[in-house]
């Protein structure tokens, strides 16, 4: 009987002691699920901020390009208006010389065309 009583208590033991294995191995399940959610949860997080700030960039981005597009339109507008008024006064003085001294503008224009055409042969 010491041997069947001494099976007996081992087959228990054996039987407590698989009974703890699966109560622990099922806590560790719990565990890494647990682990694995919190995980989801930081990288979508910081997937989220790392879009928010990559479309804050390109706002910035877009806002900057547009500030300077208009910055250069505002520029070139100026110089063009800088520009023809410059021809146009150039325009006027030279027609109020002209009507002042047409004799001589007559003999500028002569001499020019004959510097010109000197200019022209060689």
């Amino acid at each position: 009987m010491r041997i069947d009583g001494a099976e007996k208590l081992k087959t228990l033991t054996d039987r407590a002691t698989y009974a703890r294995l699966e109560k622990d191995l099922s806590a560790v399940k719990n565990d890494i699920s647990a682990l694995t959610d919190q995980i989801t949860d930081v990288l979508n997080s910081f997937a989220g901020d790392a879009s928010k700030q990559a479309r804050r960039g390109l706002k910035q981005a877009r806002s900057n390009a547009d500030s300077m597009w208009s910055d250069a339109q505002e520029r070139g507008s100026q110089a063009y208006d800088a520009a023809y008024d410059a021809a146009y006064s150039m325009e006027e003085t030279v027609e109020d010389a002209i009507h002042q001294r047409p004799l001589a503008a007559v003999g500028l224009a002569l001499g020019v065309g004959i510097l010109i055409g000197a200019a022209w042969r060689r």
